[in-house]
């Protein structure tokens, strides 16, 4: 065992400690897991269907235990945790707003984002399963995936300092929170380093709730926090595969929500070398590269029939967990998805979370998702941005990413084209900013001339 390691990948610690630091995971996880479901709200409908929201969040929790458990038992058997991935964010969004869908009620929306989601797992299980990862992964490089994770977080600027700004006291109490916690106090002590969303969450949500006990935040207010529904929601809801209805599967939104599976495999091949390089596991082969793929793909398949609204993917966070603990053990993990699978099934645990104020949100996603931009950016580390070309390739998938959502989100009228579908599937890919920055930049990368080290290829590969 690596003697950095307190436990490596294949030991089991004594039961008290296990269950602590699986618990330990859950929370590290929960932040970016809770985001998800209430940044949908709005989109879906249910901002103001709390009871639906509550269901979504457990349901989002659910999945997760049990492709956690699928990945670490019969996967790649590294010590991830799966979770939902803000890659399907930006194609779920355009899902809801296409024009087929802009007065369907929230269940028939979920309907259609599980379709999407079932077929691209099928997709995904295909490139994992067949050995295809490997093949795909030639051709895309640095300069691909940049513009493609950036994308992910700059695409979502208007979800931030607008909702935040709802009221800047408790939204920018949010935000230097975080700030403070995961910047200039992350080396005071291990809490800080560890869980520096949940810390700013909580304290800015627990302060708008003395706010609202002392009368200061009423009715209406945008710092209002409300108990009612945690008081009306049931003690006990096990989420149930279809428990929104059949899925619904429509080209348009099934080809908008393949992008988000291309960026979600190439982050998670990065994620299961970190993983294993902390967990003190020998380098992953490429047979364990496409088995954790493949079952990647069956995550999101039942993340399709249970209807998350979202995929499942490797998460980062908890691999940094493994690194700052310096416990790498795989039963750890295991217990964590355990501690999830019950939790999800306590509806007024899901009920609490939706009484969180909107401008805590909006603030948590101004800190959050500036550094999944920055992450995106961290790959041109290996590319020659002296390049003339390099240059001209990135600047115009950027543009375009940020662009060419803007011309579909100012368009009063859909597109004229016939049949109906082609144009639902132009609105959707056109809508999704992550879609269009990774096809521009693809295309370029492969067609313009350049060499292997201009293009980054040959660091990327030996990194």
């Amino acid at each position: 065992m690596n003697q950095r390691l307190l436990y490596g990948i294949d030991d089991v610690p004594p039961a008290k400690e296990t269950v602590l630091l699986g618990f330990q995971h859950y929370l590290t996880m929960f932040g970016s897991t809770v985001a998800i479901p209430l940044l949908l709200s709005e989109h879906l409908g249910i901002a103001n269907d709390p009871v639906a929201l509550g269901w979504l969040i457990g349901t989002m929790f659910f999945v997760s235990g049990i492709t956690t458990l699928l990945q670490t038992t019969f996967g790649n058997r590294l010590p991830l945790v799966q979770g939902g991935t803000f890659s399907f964010l930006a194609p779920t969004i355009a899902i809801c707003g296409m024009a087929s869908l802009s007065s369907a009620g929230w269940e028939v929306k979920l309907q259609h984002v599980q379709g999407a989601v079932i077929v691209g797992s099928v997709f995904e299980m295909v490139v994992g399963f067949s050995g295809l990862v490997g093949l795909l992964l030639r051709f895309v490089g640095p300069i691909t995936i940049a513009p493609t994770i950036a994308l992910i977080g700059l695409a979502l600027f208007e979800f931030g300092a607008p909702a935040a700004g709802a009221h800047w006291g408790i939204g920018g109490l949010t935000i230097v929170l975080i700030i403070l916690f995961s910047q200039y106090m992350r080396s005071t002590h291990r809490a800080f380093e560890l869980f520096p969303i949940m810390l700013g969450i909580l304290i800015a949500w627990g302060s708008a709730w003395g706010l609202t006990a002392a009368g200061v935040f009423g009715p209406g207010h945008p710092g209002h926090v409300s108990t009612a529904n945690v008081a009306n929601a049931p003690w006990f809801r096990v989420p149930m595969p279809f428990q929104w209805g059949a899925p619904q599967f429509t080209t348009a939104a099934i080809v908008g929500m393949l992008a988000g599976y291309v960026a979600s495999v190439v982050e998670s091949v990065g994620d299961y070398y970190a993983c294993a390089r902390l967990a003190g596991a020998p380098v992953p082969k490429a047979s364990v590269i496409n088995r954790g793929i493949g079952f990647e793909g069956l995550g999101c398949f039942v993340a399709g029939i249970f209807g998350t609204g979202n995929g499942t993917t490797s998460y980062s966070e908890n691999i940094g967990a493994i690194g700052l603990t310096r416990v790498g053990s795989r039963r750890v993990v295991q217990v964590g998805a355990v501690i999830m699978l019950v939790l999800a099934c306590f509806s007024k645990f899901g009920a609490l979370f939706t009484t969180i104020p909107q401008p805590i949100v909006g603030g948590m996603y101004c800190a959050m998702f500036g550094m999944i931009a920055a992450v995106g950016l961290s790959n041109l580390q290996f590319v020659d941005l002296n390049s003339a070309r390099n240059l001209f390739i990135l600047g115009f998938a950027f543009f375009m990413g940020l662009s060419v959502p803007e011309y579909f989100a100012q368009r009063k009228e859909p597109l004229d084209l016939d049949p109906r579908w082609l144009a639902d599937l132009v609105t959707t890919l056109g809508s999704t900013g992550m879609a269009v920055g990774a096809c521009c930049a693809f295309v370029l990368d492969n067609t313009i001339p350049g060499t292997r080290e201009e293009r980054g290829l040959t660091a990327w590969a030996q990194e």
